[in-house]
């Protein structure tokens, strides 16, 4: 029991632990970012031009235009929204993406699907975060509003939820286009090669890529970050060198009156090409979306001093030498690689473009983590690889599924141009989603004055917005992939959802009376034998219908009862002192208790044997506490009670869980009925059972039928 305490100290300091960041730490894990983060958006020069002028040779105003367009892309994108507004929306520091946007909005106004709030989880530390009360009377409408329609619910979940589809497309389409368009290089050795070789090398890469997941974030990104730093350091020198060498004068792009002629002098072409613009800022989402492996400030620090300038210096350089070589722009990143070092930079694209894929499939894996913890996805097996860092996870199932999605849209595709059509689609639909959620974040949460606001969506959202009309004129050519694949991955989680609180809303319906319990005497009306029966439940409040089941099927109880509700917060963590919430259940000679166990979506769950020391410890802390504003007879009895607690503790601790099924109602429509009983019933029965996500040895394990009707 000794070593059981000593872990359960180690888990309680861990979260005061990881909140303080040393500037050698910070240093760190910026080092580490460049190898995960950035490879998306550092291998963009790779397919930008190519993509851009994909159908016509470009004149010298036209790429002087279209570098402007990149230009101004890169700054008020990734460094102006992201990097120095979008970040500050972060979860407590952690998290990421739109799961986290949409928990930092649910902790503010109550819009969360499944109403388990508590008034104690207002008192946690994660929640108290203080903001501007500047326009306090707006803050409040806006949060009445959202509470009292169901309707702005339901779009504000559906958004968060289409928003994470897109980021999970977004991490299938990376490694195909980015591996494709460094493979691709190897034609210089023999331009004889056929596009299936090229795609066949690619999805030999892909496969290994995806081999090495399993080792974790950590390790991969210590392992890539060098590659990355190479490949940045010489793509800004190779830049700078060609802009010496071949037309300095492209500069003149910093000034933004050249998109507004590039745009006059052929409006059309000007828009279509904005789809090949736009991949300029292909990974941006990953710098937030990957947020819980790092920190704010290591993502800062990475894109800024590093990543930022070497971008800028390489588009440079390749317009420089479209400039005196437009014809070679289906190929301006290697044509424009000086012969001498070519193959070196050819070696070094390719390990790039690999870690390139590393941004999104590690944003991937985030978010499905936090997807499940708020009931918004089936149970899949998450692998912590990180002591130091909570944040970083392999799942295996998602990463399976990447690699054969990759492997089938490489083969099906073979070409970087039709996977840029999808990818454009991809890439602004995040960034579209997360400025919507942004905007509601600064008029509720951080109350930004209206002229501010006023400013983003005039700038930023409609650049976004202009993007996006471009990319979905492409739609047919392949724009049309990653809204598939959205739509069927929209379906699955809000299936999972609509389930899953439609049961919770069951056993609110169908939970124990307290005068059932009083009723039924100190015994429960059956024999008590030694011993801790947990029995799991997903309600907070109230005692479930499954306990009335066990009561019916079972002639013994155990001498002591608590009800466990494992509970997941939008929150990114709750510290291990503020994890478990004990009160008693039922009368004090009945034995029994409630037990609700917080959860941050990013918290790593223990095992029972740890969890069980924890529980008892709480249990003897509560009873104490209870009986401190009592006298000597109170007290007498809070240790006569423990003493009690210890001996049923030693007798053994058996889990008690509800084998359930779900089935719709008999009044319910078709497509109810087919949504519940086949889809979902799919869903259960293929994914992870809740005895396995819970970590309960089988032989501690006592399950009986329960039948939910929804």
């Amino acid at each position: 029991m000794d070593s059981l305490e000593m872990e359960a100290g180690k888990i309680s300091v861990m979260h005061g632990a990881s909140k303080v960041l040393s500037t050698a730490a910070v240093m760190q894990l910026a080092f580490q970012s460049i190898g995960v983060v950035y490879g998306d958006i550092g291998t963009s020069p790779l397919y930008v031009f190519a993509s851009t002028f994909s159908d016509r040779v470009p004149s010298k105003h036209d790429i002087v235009g279209a570098l402007s367009l990149i230009i101004y892309s890169l700054t008020l994108l990734p460094l102006i929204k992201y990097v120095f507004i979008v970040l500050r929306a972060n979860d407590n520091g952690e998290g990421g993406g739109t799961f986290a946007m949409y928990s930092l909005i649910c902790r503010h106004a109550k819009v969360s699907a499944i109403p388990n709030q508590q008034a104690e989880d207002d008192e946690l530390s994660a929640c108290t975060a203080k903001f501007p009360s500047k326009n306090p009377k707006r803050a409040k409408k806006i949060k009445e509003t959202l509470e009292n329609s169901s309707w702005s619910k339901t779009i504000l979940l559906s958004l968060t939820l289409f928003g994470t589809c897109m980021v999970v497309g977004d991490g299938i389409l990376t490694p195909c286009i980015s591996v494709l368009s460094a493979v691709d290089g190897i034609r210089k050795m023999d331009a004889a090669l056929s596009k299936d070789v090229v795609a066949l090398i690619s999805v030999a890469v892909l496969v290994l890529l995806f081999s090495v997941q399993r080792f974790g974030t950590d390790k991969v990104g210590y392992t890539f970050a060098p590659a990355i730093l190479f490949w940045c350091l010489f793509i800004g020198i190779i830049g700078i060198s060609n802009l010496i060498r071949h037309d300095s004068t492209v500069v003149k792009a910093f000034n933004p009156i050249y998109i507004t002629s590039y745009l006059k002098r052929n409006p059309k072409e000007a828009w279509i090409s904005l789809g090949g613009v736009v991949l300029c800022i292909t990974g941006t989402e990953a710098m937030f979306a990957d947020l819980g492996h790092f920190s704010v400030r290591a993502i800062q620090v990475a894109f800024t001093g590093l990543v930022y300038p070497c971008l800028l210096c390489a588009y440079l350089g390749q317009a420089a030498y479209l400039s005196n070589f437009p014809d070679h722009v289906a190929d301006a990143f290697y044509k424009s690689t000086p012969e001498s070092v070519y193959w070196p930079m050819f070696v070094i694209a390719v390990l790039a473009s690999i870690i390139a894929s590393q941004a999104m499939i590690s944003a991937t894996f985030a978010i499905v983590k936090q997807s499940m913890a708020l009931g918004c996805f089936p149970r899949v097996r998450v692998v912590h690889t990180s002591h130091k860092h909570g944040g970083q996870v392999y799942i295996p199932e998602i990463n399976f599924l990447l690699m054969f999605a990759c492997f089938m849209v490489t083969a099906s595709f073979r070409e970087t141009s039709k996977i840029g059509n999808a990818y454009g689609i991809a890439v602004v639909a995040v960034m579209i989603i997360t400025s919507s959620l942004l905007i509601l974040i600064m008029l509720m949460i951080w109350q930004t004055s209206v002229a501010v606001i006023a400013m983003f969506v005039l700038v930023v959202f409609s650049f976004e917005l202009l993007y996006f009309s471009s990319v979905l004129y492409k739609f047919s050519e392949g724009g049309y992939l990653p809204l598939t694949l959205a739509a069927l991955l929209f379906f699955v989680m809000y299936v999972w959802h609509y389930v899953q609180s439609k049961r919770h809303a069951f056993e609110v319906e169908q939970k124990v009376s307290a005068e059932y319990l009083s009723g039924l005497g100190s015994n429960l009306g059956v024999a008590r034998v030694p011993g801790v029966g947990l029995l799991y439940t997903e309600l907070t409040q109230g005692v479930p219908a499954i306990f009335r089941h066990f009561l019916t099927n079972l002639p013994a109880m155990h001498s002591v009862l608590v009800f466990v509700s494992v509970k997941y917060l939008p929150v990114s963590n709750v510290p291990a002192e503020e994890r478990f919430l004990l009160r008693r259940a039922g009368p004090e000679d009945h034995g029994m208790y409630r037990c609700i166990v917080r959860y941050g979506y990013r918290d790593r769950r223990v095992g029972s044997e740890v969890f069980e020391c924890l529980l008892m410890g709480q249990l003897k802390s509560f009873i104490r506490a209870e009986a401190m504003e009592g006298g000597c007879r109170e007290k007498a009895e809070a240790e006569e009670e423990i003493r009690f607690l210890e001996r049923s503790c030693a007798a053994g601790v058996v889990y008690l869980l509800g084998h359930s099924e779900v089935r719709a109602s008999k009044n319910s429509s078709l497509v109810k009925k087919v949504v519940v009983d086949y889809v979902y019933d799919f869903l259960r029965r293929n994914f992870r059972q809740g005895l396995v996500d819970l970590q309960i040895p089988n032989k501690n394990l006592m399950q009986v039928g329960m039948n939910y009707t929804v």
